[in-house]
């Protein structure tokens, strides 16, 4: 890539998630991100042949602008819009500039959806857990797959909210029509600072991987 999104040094699991998705889908799916920022997981799901739904709704993470960074550093970020068009990306991208929760689901069924991190943040705290996790279910065909790495809880408040959650309470929403494939988790760990957190800090992460089944009538009378 001949540009770097702002979290390129963040933990993630998105190699699994490339992996499998090669496993479980065409070589050219179409992967819902939620939560698309500037492009960390847009880009390469773009660049490997897939079509990518982008949802996002923050105008500087989609449009870029001013930010500050660690060491007191103001700076112009590049935002996901003209990320895409230099990397010459942009016609396998349909950008959603939307809140999540405010889209209807069962309009774009993909073959595969993804989310780094998204339910944790107090923004969507208004939402409970469930009703994030089965909107991004309903976005997901017979036979796709469903993949989010999320936060752990870490200090004691985390504990308190459902949205820092772990492998096992999330594995609870995937039943009937869903098979989970993995879960796999961290310890503790100091990430660097970065955009939004300006110092070192620490976190807990972990991963949940789950197929649909395949030829399953979807919800509200639609099929597949």
């Amino acid at each position: 890539m001949q540009t770097q999104s702002l979290w390129e040094h963040t933990l993630t699991f998105f190699p699994q998630f490339l992996a499998t998705l090669k496993e479980h889908a065409s070589p050219d799916a179409t992967v819902a991100v939620v939560g698309a920022s500037d492009g960390k997981f847009v880009l390469p799901l773009a660049a490997a042949g897939y079509r990518v739904i982008a949802i996002e709704r923050d105008p500087l993470a989609l449009h870029g602008g001013e930010v500050h960074l660690p060491g007191d550093i103001s700076a112009h970020a590049m935002g996901l819009i003209d990320r895409l068009k230099i990397e010459e990306l942009q016609d396998r991208v349909q950008v959603l500039e939307e809140d999540f929760l405010q889209v209807e689901p069962l309009d774009m069924l993909c073959d595969a959806v993804w989310t780094s991190c998204s339910w944790h943040y107090s923004a969507n705290h208004h939402c409970p857990l469930a009703e994030f996790v089965t909107r991004m279910q309903l976005l997901v065909r017979g036979g796709g797959l469903f993949g989010a790495e999320f936060m752990m809880p870490v200090e004691p408040r985390h504990h308190m909210i459902e949205h820092y959650t772990s492998p096992e309470k999330l594995s609870r929403h995937f039943t009937s029509d869903w098979r989970v494939l993995l879960t796999l988790r961290t310890g503790e760990f100091t990430e660097r600072a970065h955009l939004g957190q300006l110092r070192d800090h620490t976190h807990r992460m972990g991963l949940l991987f789950a197929a649909r089944t395949p030829n399953i009538s979807h919800l509200y009378g639609k099929k597949d």
